[in-house]
């Protein structure tokens, strides 16, 4: 909105200066780039994060299965180590067990059980890749979105911040011009400058 009155305000002021006008066009094309352009860029990146993840959520989806694992024994707390993005301390437990994989082969290693108390004979679900081995879960739709959506805001956030890193920068040069030009005035004005009889 200061854009605008500032606009306004300038339009047919007398003592305006060619710079505070250029100042009010500045900021009028910041508001805009900020309200449209930077929201449309979040907007064209969230669909393109949510057409990527989608398409690698299907993929995962088909090419990863759950199978029964049942456990051999339970392991030491340093024998594997935990995932980072679906370890929950409490509810899984590190354990030495064996399955079948999808094609028929058996297998057998240390895995993160959904037990919180594991015993030999236990069996719990595990999701392995189509030759058997232990994978993380696929990634399920919902979450796939959800990280598409706070993509497209984190960009649209990003273009914004950089329209008006760009918006002050510009304007620090036009003051910093206006600056120099009124030093440029005041030595043209002499040493004697607001002397009686000097002239000026």
């Amino acid at each position: 909105m200061r854009a605008l009155s500032g606009l306004w305000r300038w339009r047919h002021n007398p003592l305006r200066r060619a710079t505070d006008l250029a100042e009010a066009w500045l900021a009028l094309t910041a508001l805009l780039l900020v309200l449209l352009v930077a929201p449309l860029i979040g907007v064209l990146v969230g669909s393109a994060a949510q057409e990527s993840l989608q398409r690698s959520a299907r993929e995962q989806r088909q090419s990863r299965h759950q199978v029964t694992a049942t456990v051999l024994r339970r392991l030491e707390r340093g024998a594997l180590a935990a995932d980072p993005e679906t370890a929950t301390r409490d509810t899984r437990t590190r354990v030495l067990a064996d399955w079948t994989a999808p094609d028929g082969s058996s297998h057998q290693g240390p895995v993160m059980a959904q037990l919180k108390s594991a015993e030999p004979g236990d069996r719990f679900r595990l999701w392995t890749d189509p030759l058997g081995r232990p994978v993380s879960r696929p990634l399920d739709p919902a979450t796939a979105t959800s990280h598409a959506v706070l993509a497209g805001v984190g960009v649209a956030l990003l273009a914004a911040g950089l329209v008006e890193c760009g918006r002050r920068l510009v304007l620090w040069r036009m003051v910093h011009r206006r600056y120099a030009r009124l030093d440029r005035a005041w030595e043209q004005a002499g040493p004697d400058w607001g002397r009686t009889g000097a002239g000026s």
